[in-house]
């Protein structure tokens, strides 16, 4: 019997087969706190034979698993939901301590997270076929949808429990099973969801988790394994690209969340308390290490200085530090090497003629803490308008009318949310519509919702995640022509 989560009882060993196991290798990975840069704990180093056995044990349960009862499927994730929601404390407390979020974005996660289990829980039992007569007349079409067989799951830092659930869920609903690869900086919460999901009674064999430092070696020979059908990632597109080559080789099909350069579009009617508001969302949620994240900020000249002034001063009084103290409002980044990018992108703009309105600077302390900062004056050269900062960090551009305000948000190979605020409706549908973009929020600094397709265009990505959309990404259409 699996045993509820306790707050020293913590998985770090790879679960094959419905079984904690370490890696055939005795190679550790270690795990990092990056509020204080200590040493939390370490995890299998997974080598091409674990993955090859988590292939095997997916391919053994994939028969049953797949003829079990939708309602089944459906209980099954909706006690994983229960579960989720009884633990929700401790699994938010073990997020900040290994991704170092502030604790108020932990729990909105792990709430975030429980809620896919819910959605595909009643997803599961509404898979429906199609039938029709064809239009000459002479055969009845009848479409099925079954699951697609084997699914690789690949997972980020930056959201390590819902990233999971959010590909998961639908994978199980389907009747799918998977191998999920998570992040190795927050390995601790994939292992915790793969043990709420046994105790919830999911069989072995249908979700393993495998953590490595060799991604690229492993995934490689798992797309190259024909048992393998589907690959779910979520990562940078520099990745993603590299993935989708590989994933042709033996025609994998392929859903693709990667990277965002978000548009945040304030027009000069807009109510500015409620754009600032909706900016600090935005662009704050996860302490900017989100491909959501608000990533420009394009403010209408006539509103320039009031919003940029209430944001630099709502951004400045954010408290920074440990992500697991409960006043924390934004914690470290996730590593050195993210602190030292935001930094550097930072430096950029300055030199180029970019003005500090607050922060701008690491903390000289332990942990990876960069101030929360607002650049006014930023030059269309500036790196950061062309990149993902995944930092605290609000750089403001100023327009003048609604086309420019268009050409300026799709100056970018990305396309993965957009952000607009304007008291005028038929103005926000309209801009909604120009935008070349997935998804977009209207007056409003939040975009993500289960029930809702999340997912971009152009360089940001294939297929969708949530919704009904997210459930048919694991499924395939079976078409049967007959006559009766």
């Amino acid at each position: 019997m699996h045993k509820p989560l306790t707050a020293y009882d913590l998985p770090n060993e790879l679960f094959i087969d419905g079984r904690w196991r370490p890696s055939v290798s005795e190679r550790r990975i270690d795990v990092f706190d990056p509020s204080t840069e200590a040493l939390i704990t370490s995890v299998p180093d997974a080598t091409l034979d674990d993955a090859a056995a988590a292939l095997d044990a997916a391919q053994a349960a994939a028969g049953a698993w797949a003829a079990t009862p939708p309602r089944r499927r459906s209980d099954i994730l909706r006690r994983a939901y229960e579960l989720m929601t009884r633990d929700a404390e401790k699994i938010a407390q073990l997020i900040s301590r290994e991704n170092g979020k502030a604790l108020g974005d932990a729990r909105g996660e792990v709430a975030y997270a429980a809620e896919f289990f819910r959605w595909y829980a009643e997803e599961a039992v509404r898979i429906n076929g199609e039938i029709s007569i064809a239009p000459s007349g002479q055969a009845r079409t009848i479409v099925q949808y079954q699951p697609i067989g084997i699914a690789l799951l690949i997972t980020p830092w930056n959201f390590p429990a819902a990233m999971a659930t959010r590909k998961i869920g639908p994978a199980l609903a389907a009747g799918c099973t998977c191998v999920l690869k998570p992040a190795t900086e927050t390995p601790l919460t994939a292992f915790l969801i793969a043990r709420i999901l046994a105790e919830a009674g999911v069989p072995d064999g249908v979700v393993n988790v495998l953590t490595t430092s060799t991604a690229g070696k492993l995934t490689n020979a798992m797309l190259d394994d024909p048992r393998v059908r589907k690959l779910s990632f979520t990562g940078s597109t520099e990745v993603g690209r590299v993935l989708l080559r590989k994933a042709a080789d033996s025609i994998v099909h392929c859903s693709m969340e990667l990277g965002g350069n978000a548009p945040f579009i304030v027009f000069d009617d807009a109510d500015v308390d409620a754009a600032v508001e909706g900016a600090m969302i935005a662009k704050m949620r996860n302490g900017g290490e989100a491909c959501t994240a608000a990533n420009r900020l394009y403010v209408h000249r006539k509103v320039l200085a009031e919003f940029s002034e209430k944001l630099a001063q709502r951004m400045g009084a954010l408290a920074v530090g440990d992500g697991v103290d409960a006043s924390t409002q934004c914690g470290p980044l996730v590593n050195r090497a993210s602190l030292d990018k935001v930094g550097a992108l930072v430096d950029d703009a300055r030199s180029k003629g970019a003005r500090v309105m607050t922060g701008g600077a690491k903390l000289d302390r332990a942990g990876f803490f960069f101030q929360p900062t607002v650049l006014a004056d930023v030059p269309a050269n500036a790196d950061l308008l062309h990149e993902e900062i995944f930092g605290p960090v609000a750089p403001i551009v100023a327009f003048d009318d609604e086309d420019e305000a268009v050409r300026f948000a799709n100056d970018t190979e990305y396309g993965l949310v957009a952000y607009v605020y304007t008291r005028d409706l038929a103005r926000g549908m309209r801009v909604s519509e120009r935008i070349e973009s997935g998804m977009i929020a209207l007056n409003r600094g939040l975009v993500s919702d289960p029930a809702a397709p999340f997912g971009g265009v152009k360089q940001s990505g294939l297929g969708r995640e949530g919704a009904h959309h997210g459930l048919l990404e694991f499924m395939e259409a079976k078409y049967i022509s007959t006559n009766w």
